[in-house]
């Protein structure tokens, strides 16, 4: 038997504890929705990370661990290595028997020292840093909730080597804490139960107030649904995104965070009495884009595209959570085209995509 597959063999308590830790993130739709956040353990040369395109919440169910080669891939991050991006080639193969590919951010979790590794984008995390300077209320909250964890507030960048690269300028400091502007949380530490421990702490110490407005129209929404390519939610709490006036206008003024792009797209739809799903219809048809995958009709509540994956759906649901969180009238910093460009066209989101969909036909 291999030196790697004995390593394997003797990791596999904490691998348990990993994935139990990964089924209470992902079941829960404040810290992580759908395929969003990974985890990962570091032992003895090989780190264990979540899965391009998996579910944190089927980690009890289903493989969603892929093994690389630390080593090698911190030199390829360090010499600007291209194939560090997706981190395909430092998979220990004799160890990914589902032939997984490993998450997008795996260089970021080979760049923390600390052995294991939660990000997760924690609902009340990104509503207090989008807000425009907001890091100083965070950065107060956490000094005064949990002095003993050290912390590093990260500006925002793309997902994959760029945030690797920012992250990278910080991990001398050995945070246990990186809070990411529009993005969502990381927390480290020696073992699965101390990170689990922090992720309490520091997600009780960054709640927020959530308005719980009144509740949707749903005969109007029916009518206005009928016979076209679009359904309610499943989810009664998505409605919500369009019965807080506050958060709607927050909403509708651009996109918070890359998952937004990645599963809903660039675009919310806004019909009411007069605008129609039809008008939806033609305006598309007549710009050459596509139909938008949420539609928020104010004061009655929403639709959505009938195709919607569930992982898109857990995304509007993040929305909705997110925008009723934030105050009334606060100053956001949102998504920059160019960001919301680089990310509707990369390759890596593309396969993320494509994911989404195969477990929707499954």
């Amino acid at each position: 038997m291999s030196k790697v597959l004995n390593q394997g063999m003797v990791m596999s308590g904490e691998l348990e504890a990993l994935k139990k830790l990964s089924f209470r993130l992902g079941t829960d739709i404040t810290r992580t929705q759908g395929a969003g956040g990974n985890v990962s353990v570091k032992r003895n040369g090989v780190m264990w990370v979540k899965a391009s395109g998996t579910w944190l919440a089927h980690a009890l169910e289903r493989d969603i661990m892929v093994p690389v080669k630390t080593k090698p891939l911190l030199a390829a991050i360090a010499a600007r290595d291209d194939r560090a991006e997706k981190a395909t080639d430092f998979i220990v193969d004799e160890l990914n028997h589902a032939n997984l590919r490993p998450s997008i951010e795996t260089s970021f979790h080979a760049l923390i020292r600390q052995p294991v590794v939660a990000h997760f984008h924690c609902v009340n995390t990104i509503a207090r840093c989008v807000v425009e300077n907001g890091e100083a209320e965070v950065s107060a909250l956490l000094a005064s909730f949990v002095p003993e964890l050290r912390f590093a507030l990260i500006p925002y960048c793309r997902p994959g080597i760029p945030l690797a690269q920012e992250i990278a300028k910080v991990v001398d400091r050995d945070p246990d804490i990186l809070v990411l502007q529009n993005h969502g949380i990381i927390i480290a530490g020696q073992s699965v139960d101390e990170v689990g421990d922090r992720i309490e702490k520091v997600t009780a110490a960054l709640a927020t107030p959530r308005r719980h407005p009144s509740n949707a129209d749903h005969p109007w929404l029916e009518e206005a649904a009928e016979g076209s390519a679009y359904r309610l939610p499943v989810d009664l709490q998505i409605h919500d995104l369009a019965m807080d006036a506050a958060g709607l206008e927050l909403a509708l003024g651009g996109a918070l965070y890359p998952d937004h792009i990645i599963f809903l797209g660039r675009t919310i739809g806004v019909i009411n009495d007069t605008i129609t799903i039809e008008t939806l219809l033609k305006e598309s048809a007549s710009s050459g884009q596509p139909l938008p995958k949420l539609v928020v009709a104010p004061g009655k509540g929403t639709l959505l595209l009938r195709d919607l994956t569930a992982g898109g759906e857990t995304m509007a649901r993040c929305l909705a959570e997110v925008v009723t969180r934030i105050p009334e009238g606060a100053q956001l910093s949102y998504l920059r085209a160019e960001q919301e460009a680089e990310l509707s066209n990369w390759e890596a989101e593309q396969y993320r995509q494509a994911l989404d969909r195969e477990m929707a036909r499954q």
